[in-house]
């Protein structure tokens, strides 16, 4: 979220996987990442985001109906696929790298999706945690202090992709 300019406003969620920042447009959301942004700008635009995301953490939203501002994803290529894994992978469900290669229609090979996810300026609701690869979880460039598999493993776990292990809980991450 670095570079964000004056037309944006931001602002933060804790969540169960650490403190979440947003940048919201008037086009509509632009950024997700972790950590503490200080807050700024329209309170109005950060409202209905920061809502969805806390419903989507206390487990009761499976689907996020809010604008997309996609003029953060670099690449015509890297839009497409990010597109695709945004409109067509849904909550509960996953792809593989090599899925959503096939299914974007790009020509990007499996190995360059996991770039393009480790890109996502919009990790979450365009939901690069859902992509694995074909023998395991994959990578995750979400999270904090080295945790991105941490969270990527709660996130489908909250989903019903993954089943609960003992350890496991809706409060979230142990810090």
């Amino acid at each position: 979220m670095d570079g964000v300019s004056d037309e944006m406003a931001i602002g933060g969620l804790e969540t169960p996987v650490g403190r979440i920042s947003v940048a919201v447009t008037q086009d509509g959301l632009a950024a997700v990442g972790w950590g503490r942004r200080p807050d700024s700008g329209d309170p109005a635009l950060l409202a209905p985001v920061l809502a969805q995301l806390a419903e989507y953490f206390a487990g009761q939203r499976h689907d996020f109906d809010l604008p997309i501002d996609w003029r953060r994803v670099t690449g015509s290529a890297s839009a497409v696929v990010l597109r695709t894994l945004y409109d067509t992978v849904g909550y509960g469900s996953s792809i593989t790298y090599g899925g959503l290669a096939d299914r974007s229609g790009t020509g990007v090979p499996a190995r360059a999706i996991g770039g393009i996810m480790g890109s996502n300026p919009i990790p979450i609701v365009v939901p690069c945690h859902r992509v694995l690869a074909s023998d395991g979880l994959g990578g995750y460039s979400g999270g904090s202090g080295g945790n991105g598999l941490e969270v990527k493993r709660w996130l489908l776990t909250l989903e019903g992709v993954l089943p609960p292990t003992f350890d496991w809980s809706p409060a979230g991450l142990t810090v």
